[in-house]
């Protein structure tokens, strides 16, 4: 069992706490992923897994072990960096029989385990090559195959993508996915890159400034983010918000107006709101839709145009801080300047609450609720 959890987990530099009391469950062949903006803790709560940094308070198990006391070592991981850390003068071979040669594996078991490597990433042709004569991504798949020779509990990635460019990142979040499909082994992966924890996690743990925002699967967290840091960070681009008052509180339904002065129902619980209190309505770009002005939730100028070929991002001045985005299809004509409507289904908003806490979505498809946001 390779199943890795943290109890209460805190890191302190001094008088400073930098991770607050973590609880996270990573269970066996797990592939989970530790996203957040820099500085949020997600590479130091890496590193405390992987024994680099002493536990200041609580319990780190991997497996049926608490290994808080645990050379790193002896910890059962092994862990892929954002620098590739090859040996120049060393072959391919030998550099991922390295460790392997220093813990005194024959040579016969050293080829087994770096040969079995090879094929799985694809390294067989590339074995007697310097790490000077390799692409970007065949580096990095070195690096993970001397990972891979090890057998590890636990693989630990911290941002191994980051010095690749825009293609590579993609073809080897590919492999990385294929790679865990194949081996079915535990791995962590930090990332301040969502596109790369969306795509490749199985569970994403969402981190600010040390803390714990949220923990579920990709689509959980883009459905139903718990607050508006989250909606915030997960989904490109990402979410819009809008400022807006509370009118009226129904039993399934808030009424808001929008400093735009529009008024709209949206179905969700508006259990502890008010009227009068200040609350963000959230819009995401993919599910806007252009309108009329007279019919659409906001209006404003073109100020940028972005053409992506499939889609477009167009960026509105609509009274905000910041430009409100919409996504549209790649052929929409839009001239930069120029005034337009944005509409979205009430279905599709999100609300957050004063201090940013998302209020639970309802469900329209009962009929009640539909007649009454028609109404609304």
């Amino acid at each position: 069992m390779s199943e890795v959890v943290l109890k209460q987990v805190k890191k302190r530099f001094g008088p400073i706490e930098t991770i607050h009391g973590v609880d996270l469950n990573i269970r066996d062949g797990e592939f989970c992923v530790f996203v957040g903006p820099s500085g949020c803790g997600k590479s130091t709560l890496l590193r405390l897994i992987a024994g680099l940094e002493d536990i200041s308070d609580g319990e780190l198990s991997i497996g049926d072990e608490v290994v808080n006391d645990k050379a790193p070592k002896d910890r059962g991981v092994a862990m892929v960096f954002q620098s590739y850390a090859l040996y120049p003068h060393m072959t391919v071979y030998e550099n991922m029989a390295f460790g392997l040669d220093l813990a005194k594996r024959t040579k016969d078991e050293q080829r087994e385990r770096v040969m079995a490597a090879a094929r799985v990433l694809q390294l067989e042709e590339l074995l007697d090559r310097k790490p000077k004569e390799l692409s970007g991504g065949q580096r990095q798949r070195v690096a993970i195959g001397r990972a891979i020779v090890r057998k590890p509990k636990v693989f630990l990635f911290d941002e191994p993508l980051s010095n690749l460019d825009a293609g590579l990142r993609v073809q080897m979040r590919i492999e990385l996915t294929k790679l865990h499909e194949k081996l079915k082994s535990t791995m962590i992966y930090v990332t301040h890159d969502q596109v790369e924890a969306m795509t490749m996690a199985d569970k994403i743990v969402v981190l600010r400034a040390g803390s714990v925002e949220q923990v579920g699967t990709p689509l959980e967290l883009y459905h139903h983010p718990q607050n508006q840091f989250v909606a915030g960070f997960i989904g490109s681009p990402k979410m819009n918000f809008v400022p807006a008052v509370v009118i009226e509180v129904s039993q399934q339904t808030v009424t808001v107006k929008l400093d735009s002065g529009k008024e709209v129902t949206l179905p969700v619980d508006g259990s502890g709101l008010d009227a009068g209190d200040r609350v963000t309505v959230g819009i995401r770009p993919e599910h806007c839709s252009l309108a009329d002005q007279d019919t659409a939730l906001l209006s404003g100028t073109v100020e940028v145009v972005e053409h992506l070929g499939e889609a477009g991002l167009v960026y509105v001045q609509a009274g905000g801080d910041e430009l409100f985005v919409a996504r549209v299809t790649g052929d929409t004509a839009i001239v930069t300047g120029s005034s337009i409507g944005i509409h979205a289904r009430v279905e599709d908003c999100y609300l957050f609450d004063q201090n940013g806490q998302a209020r639970r979505r309802l469900d329209v498809d009962n009929e009640p609720l539909r007649a009454q946001l028609a109404t609304g």
